[in-house]
């Protein structure tokens, strides 16, 4: 009975404190898809992907080669009229090949790894880019137009549709709200 009568109280104080407040809500995933960066940034984002596979293809085609060669050799060596100093070749030849397919295989996944690297670094910079211009433009709205909080639509549970600003801190940003949703419904589909 003591713990309901200190969390009853507990709640009450809550709701006192936050009863004043003047609390919005922002969609930031539909902020972020129409900052003024977020085109550019996926354009260079695709750009350093398509080189990366660009480079992992011509290794692929390294690897293929060498495939080949060792089939090759692998055949020659089959070849029962083939004298003992040529299979002796043949056999080195196969290994060197071996060890330079094994090398390339290697470089491919080094490259890749490197490559997704890279890109998650500039990917994760550029949004906090973005995102700082984002808090910092939803911190003037806020101020602004005297909201105490504003909270990301997705962090809450429940919010009352009232309390959304999207479409407000969109118009500051030179957006305009209803393109902005169509544009998001089109991408969705």
């Amino acid at each position: 009975m003591k713990k309901t009568t200190v969390l009853a109280a507990a709640l009450a104080t809550a709701a006192a404190a936050f009863g004043g407040m003047k609390i919005g809500t922002v969609d930031m995933v539909l902020l972020v898809r129409n900052h003024s960066s977020y085109e550019t940034n996926k354009e260079l984002l695709q750009g350093m992907e398509k080189e990366a596979r660009a480079q992992l293809d011509e290794m692929k085609k390294v690897l293929d080669d060498l495939q080949d060669q060792g089939r090759a050799l692998a055949e020659e060596l089959q070849n029962p009229m083939l004298a003992a100093a040529a299979k002796t070749k043949a056999e080195k030849d196969i290994a060197d090949v071996q060890r330079k397919y094994v090398q390339q295989q290697q470089k491919m996944r080094d490259a890749a790894m490197q490559n997704q690297q890279k890109l998650s670094e500039t990917e994760a910079t550029l949004l906090k880019s973005q995102a700082g211009d984002l808090k910092k433009r939803i911190a003037d709205f806020a101020k602004k137009n005297d909201y105490d909080l504003v909270l990301d639509s997705s962090a809450a549970i429940y919010s009352d549709k009232d309390m959304d600003v999207t479409d407000a801190v969109l118009e500051e940003m030179g957006v305009d709200p209803k393109a902005a949703r169509a544009k998001e419904k089109n991408e969705g589909k």
